[in-house]
């Protein structure tokens, strides 16, 4: 049986995946998330693509079978860079960035930040000081009430340099898989269509940026059946 690596986006953590991955675990799947080093709570420690690269290489080495890599959002990017991994059997796209070769976070967005990011000062970018902005571009379909509550307060930086960082896109040794997120007010619809073309099988679900705060079940289940 093959390990579901769950690798989050921009400006969360790992907690982003709890109920998709409880949802996975009760299927009987086995399932790791972590938290990668260009994101986090203090700008000084944030690290970049590379580092990213490094500490979920570092999770693939120590699993014995094969794993199946599942990226949301900016963890596309990562993904991406593991495309010859041997360790990896089946990598899934979740609304996520698909880079071609020389391409940064930066290039996907057109070149400048939309109004839901902010870049500060000191090297770092967070999301809006408005949690109602926020709420309307990632997780429109999760109850405000909540995302005031217990999501907004949860979003930590990212680093500006990961958001700059070109992609190397190997050569894939792997299939791939692309979950659309057909109502997704960040990252359009018609922008994930395209970078699906590149996948082997393609999945759509009615969701917001955010399936897996909104919908975790109907998450979990369309990469079940895509990995």
């Amino acid at each position: 049986m093959s390990t579901m690596l769950l690798i989050h986006g921009a400006f969360c953590r790992g907690w982003v995946w709890d109920e998709t991955a409880l949802a996975l675990r009760a299927a009987g799947h086995r399932v790791e998330a972590l938290d990668l080093p260009s994101s986090g709570p203090t700008a000084v420690s944030l690290g970049d693509l590379h580092s990213d690269v490094e500490a979920v290489m570092a999770v693939l080495n120590s699993i014995d079978d094969g794993v199946v890599l599942v990226g949301h959002s900016g963890g596309g990017m990562v993904l991406t860079e593991l495309g010859d991994h041997p360790r990896v059997s089946h990598n899934v796209y979740v609304a996520a960035l698909w880079p071609q070769k020389g391409q940064s976070v930066g290039d996907l967005l057109g070149g400048q930040f939309p109004d839901w990011m902010t870049a500060r000062e000191d090297g770092a970018v967070q999301v809006a000081g408005e949690a109602d902005v926020v709420h309307e571009a990632l997780c429109h379909d999760v109850d405000r009430t909540r995302f005031v509550a217990d999501i907004y307060p949860r979003y930590v930086l990212t680093s500006l340099s990961s958001l700059g960082a070109p992609s190397t896109a190997p050569d894939p040794l792997h299939p791939s898989s692309y979950i659309i997120c057909e109502q997704d007010r960040a990252l359009p619809p018609e922008a994930q269509e395209a970078m699906a073309n590149a996948a082997d099988h393609v999945h759509r679900l009615p969701s917001s940026h955010s399936a897996l705060l909104s919908m975790p079940q109907r998450l979990a289940d369309a990469i079940a059946a895509a990995g």
